[in-house]
């Protein structure tokens, strides 16, 4: 099976197709948002499409706040000409003449009578052409939405396995240091309580060494933190809607940085500690915008 594009949720797209009394043109406009969200403005006489609309919509987005906006533009007036109707200029005419304070005189302005209704006789739109021409306009504007979705989806794509890069190199800086590290501690520990225990026991030492060892030791955590990297590797490779498994992947990367935080004590794992919030606040941005 073809592996699905990562889609970014912020795009554009716009498309046109005319009919003989007309064109309809859409422009398509999404952002980041939970869930599915259409907004859609159209003109009367496409109103009856909505509910064909928002189901070929929904088979093609999963999530996103989008504004859907339709114009339907009449026909040049200069490739189609004006059609008069004549005989409602001459009664205009006649009547003006009738209310007429000076006999033979009238009073009306041309624009004015252009300005009537019925004057301009409008030509007659065939519907279903104007819808057909409707839904083909949508659908070419939705492929542009979802080609410009997909094209920042690589940008978003890349971005993320940058910083996923980085995080592997900070977890492998600890994993190499983390012996030198608990061996230090190991030792600072053992000459701060025999100066402060000289008569203590020397395997109550040991064992209070080991258990403050246990806790300093993040090898867990680093565990932890290499395995979310390859899921969210696997799920960045699969595509399609994976944004919500992607979020949840940024707050377990979260729990797992905050642990080793806390379980510092040295400077080293400080410093990585931050570097990994930084890294995954990086990401979490960025998952934001993923559909």
């Amino acid at each position: 099976m073809a592996q699905k594009p990562v889609r970014s949720m912020t795009a554009f797209g716009r498309a046109e197709a005319a009919y003989a009394t007309g064109t309809a043109v859409w422009e398509l406009r999404s952002v980041n948002h939970r869930y599915l969200e259409p907004h859609f403005r159209l003109p009367e006489a496409a109103r009856p499409l909505e509910p064909k609309l928002r189901e070929a919509l929904r088979k093609d987005l999963s999530r996103g706040k989008v504004e859907l906006s339709l114009s339907l533009k009449p026909s040049d007036v200069a490739s189609t000409g004006l059609e008069i109707n004549q005989p409602l200029v001459d009664a205009l005419k006649q009547a003006a003449q009738q209310v007429s304070p000076e006999p033979g005189s009238t009073p009306l302005d041309p624009l004015r009578i252009l300005q009537w209704p019925g004057v301009i006789a409008e030509q007659d739109t065939d519907r279903e052409e104007q819808a057909g021409a409707i839904m083909s306009a949508f659908r070419e504007a939705i492929e542009q939405l979802i080609a410009n979705r997909e094209r920042e989806g690589l940008e978003l794509r890349s971005f993320i396995e940058a910083r996923l890069d980085s995080i592997e190199q900070q977890v492998g800086l600890v994993r190499t240091l983390l012996p030198q590290i608990l061996q230090s501690q190991r030792e600072k520990l053992r000459t701060r309580l025999e100066e402060l225990l000289s008569e203590v026991d020397q395997d109550r030492i040991e064992q209070e060494i080991t258990l403050l060892a246990q806790k300093a030791d993040v090898d867990e955590e680093l565990d932890r933190l290499e395995a979310h990297v390859k899921e969210t590797r696997r799920v960045l490779a699969g595509g399609g809607a994976i944004g919500r498994r992607l979020d949840f992947l940024m707050q377990e990367f979260n729990r797992e940085a905050n642990t080793l935080s806390s379980k510092s004590v040295v400077t080293d794992t400080t410093q990585a500690a931050v570097e990994l919030k930084v890294l995954i606040e990086q990401m979490r941005e960025q998952v934001q915008n993923i559909e």
